[in-house]
């Protein structure tokens, strides 16, 4: 049994405005997203112990720390780089509480993702694209320069094997916009989409659309952590951390993300590995959870999560979302609020603060009874996950 099963808590989520133009400083908008997660949580802002960040993140913990005016920072730690960050960032957190080394851990994710630096953008220099003396390199010069290339050949890959067609993605860029229409804190609400836009909108990485791409955002998402003892006393019901796990698989490789396109299986993600060991942790399997956030940079990434995960069989992603199966009333609905196609991208961060939402019960698009909620930060290798469970 995973001795830390059921152990730590999620007790405050909080997050800024998400726009394409903050006019903010990232520690600005994670002092903003800090405060607002104590709030919610009940406790005095004062008494964060403990700092976790994506190592990406331009905000350091002692920059944090001042601006908040802790007490005592204890206990600090990176996790990342960015998309793969979110869960493993909570499972550290809880580590470090159940360790005795904090007692109030803030977790945050900040950037001003497109009036700054723009992570999906092309580029033949950037760090954050590739390079730094790793296998990156090797791409770079033939003309590989942004993330949606990678996962445009993914898709290719899967549409080729298995039958997979354009509109099996549209379905997913559907139903994340039908969720945002209900959250008013989404960028997309307020914008229907219909098939017919999804497929006359431009390829940007052919077969990837446009509507196939995340957002860009400027914000910040933060979340307090806390042993669940505690928890059961603040404000909030507390989401459970039944169980996280970080994985890569075998045979990964050097770089940010790239030499992924080496592996034998294009396929699958880091997330297949993730998840036997996440499962095997919580002592749970896919038909146990209720709901899913799953990490959605490209419409594709959802698609082999669903395979990877065990909420279809290999091959059959497809023809399960256009089934309807990821759907609010579906039989796994999936990214409730939005998620990073329609709601906003932090990194992943927004996933984490849905799957409290629905634990609450207080989702804009809540799903009835939801107990067990998946989250997912698997983009690339290596990767993340975590599973909220309601306090018993």
């Amino acid at each position: 049994m995973f001795p830390a099963r059921g152990l730590g808590a999620i007790a405050g989520i909080g997050a800024t405005d998400f726009s394409k133009a903050s006019g903010r400083s990232e520690l600005t908008l994670a002092t903003q997203a800090a405060v607002a997660a104590a709030e919610d949580a009940g406790v005095d802002v004062k008494d964060i112990d403990g700092i976790v960040r994506c190592d990406m993140d331009l905000v350091h913990p002692n920059d944090l720390s001042h601006v908040l005016g802790l007490r005592d920072l204890t206990y600090w730690g990176d996790v990342g780089p960015g998309g793969v960050a979110p869960s493993a960032m909570v499972g550290q957190a809880v580590a470090a509480i159940l360790t005795g080394q904090a007692t109030t851990v803030l977790v945050f994710r900040s950037l001003n993702g497109r009036s700054g630096q723009r992570f999906g953008q092309a580029s033949s220099t950037s760090g954050a694209v590739g390079g730094n003396g790793t296998y990156d390199e090797f791409f770079m010069p033939f003309g590989l320069t942004s993330p949606g290339q990678v996962f445009a050949m993914f898709a290719r890959r899967h549409m080729i094997e298995f039958g997979t067609r354009e509109e099996d993605f549209g379905a997913i860029a559907i139903n994340s916009r039908e969720r945002a229409l209900v959250n008013p804190q989404a960028q997309m609400h307020g914008r229907p989409l219909t098939m017919e836009d999804y497929l006359a909108s431009r390829q940007i990485a052919t077969p990837l659309r446009l509507f196939d791409f995340c957002l860009e955002t400027d914000g910040a998402c933060a979340v307090i952590v806390t042993s669940t003892e505690r928890a059961r006393d603040l404000r909030q019901p507390p989401a459970v951390v039944r169980a996280w796990a970080q994985g890569t698989g075998f045979g990964v490789q050097p770089g940010i993300g790239f030499p992924a396109l080496m592996r034998e299986d294009l396929t699958s993600l880091p997330s297949k590995a993730v998840a036997e060991t996440l499962y095997r942790r919580a002592g749970l399997g896919p038909s146990d959870i209720d709901v899913a956030q799953l990490y959605d940079c490209y419409t594709v990434t959802v698609l082999m999560q669903l395979e990877d995960y065990g909420f279809c069989e290999k091959g059959e992603g497809g023809s399960f979302v256009s089934s309807g199966a990821i759907d609010i009333d579906g039989q796994i609905p999936t990214n409730t609020s939005g998620g990073q196609l329609s709601e906003g991208y932090i990194h992943g961060m927004t996933h984490v603060l849905e799957g409290v939402r629905q634990i609450r019960g207080t989702s804009t698009s809540q799903v009835t009874d939801a107990e067990l909620c998946l989250v997912t930060s698997t983009p690339y290798s290596p990767g993340s996950a975590l599973i909220l469970e309601a306090a018993s």
